[in-house]
């Protein structure tokens, strides 16, 4: 029996987390945790997608609750709950409020599912990734943050669709900040097993341009619909179910480091793990030039002072 719960699971990510899930087949139990003021909508959500289910033969169930007695002996938890990034708003702008979010919940999911792995999509996730980790008391290989794995398969299909080839040809990573100080591997990126450096010579494409609309496509699709919804919602989906499936796929998520990658200590980042229905099972050695692992330190530095403040806010409460 594989259980997952969704706390959260009334707003664009986490019912739309639920439902993906749901119809992959391969959870047994989804429960989608909200405020007793927001249960009524779970309540809903459940029973709109029974009706989906249905036309697919899926028996997952699915159970509304208010109650966090209902997260016992879950699998995975994962954290979507917290204040929506508005048009104009950088992931930073939410880290106060969202952390107060976090730090409750971790707490709560260290009391009723302490075997579990806890999963933040949560913004600015980095920052919400180490809160995490320190209110749950958890193990660093059990708390992982949603971080660079949307980016990167953002990455992936801008090539892809640059040169109108399949996304499968395109390896490329982004690491660091899930923000605007992250940090894209180009110097280790390759299409049909060819570095982009030699590939960029005998084709037309605009590799700035691709990485300026990277940094913005958050914000770009804000801005024209309100919110970001299948992306992220099919990138944790796709997360959760590499974990549950003990595939040991290579990801970009947020852990928090002790000095694996470029020396960089106590602060989670956005880096490449092998993922397991244990967790992290390792994080993976990364070639970085000059130029990227500078720019990786810097990130470093960004979200480590980001981090202090919030606990520092904690304080005052």
């Amino acid at each position: 029996m594989v259980k997952v719960s969704i706390l959260g699971a009334t707003g664009v990510i986490g019912k739309n987390v639920a439902f993906t899930l749901a119809r992959a087949d391969t959870v047994d139990e989804i429960v989608l945790f909200s405020r007793p003021q927001s249960v009524d909508k779970a309540k809903g959500e459940t029973f709109d997608m029974y009706d989906a289910l249905a036309a697919e033969d899926i028996d997952c169930r699915l159970t509304p609750s208010c109650n966090y007695e209902d997260i016992n002996d879950s699998d995975i938890v994962l954290i979507t709950a917290g204040t929506p990034r508005q048009e104009g708003m950088t992931r930073m702008d939410l880290a106060i409020p969202n952390a107060e979010i976090v730090r409750n919940y971790a707490e709560k999911i260290a009391i009723h599912a302490p075997d579990s792995i806890i999963l933040i999509a949560t913004n600015p996730v980095d920052v919400m990734t180490t809160i995490a980790l320190e209110a749950s008391g958890f193990d660093k290989t059990k708390v992982i943050g949603i971080g660079n794995h949307l980016d990167s398969l953002r990455l992936k299909a801008y090539f892809a669709n640059q040169i109108n080839i399949n996304s499968s040809e395109v390896h490329t990573r982004v690491v660091g900040e899930h923000g605007d100080h992250m940090v894209p591997l180009l110097s280790s990126t390759t299409i049909g097993g060819i570095p982009l450096k030699y590939f960029i010579q005998s084709v037309d494409m605009d590799v700035p341009r691709l990485i300026k609309r990277l940094r913005k496509a958050g914000n770009t699709i804000i801005s024209k619909k309100g919110a970001t919804e299948y992306g992220p919602s099919y990138a944790i989906s796709n997360l959760i179910s590499t974990i549950i499936t003990d595939s040991h796929k290579i990801l970009t998520v947020t852990t928090y480091l002790n000095g694996e990658i470029a020396g960089v200590s106590g602060v989670s980042l956005g880096v490449p793990v092998v993922l397991s229905k244990k967790g992290i099972a390792m994080i993976v050695p990364i070639h970085m030039n000059d130029y990227e692992q500078k720019k990786f330190k810097d990130a470093a530095e960004i979200v480590r002072e980001a981090t202090e403040e919030v606990k520092n806010s904690f304080n005052y409460h």
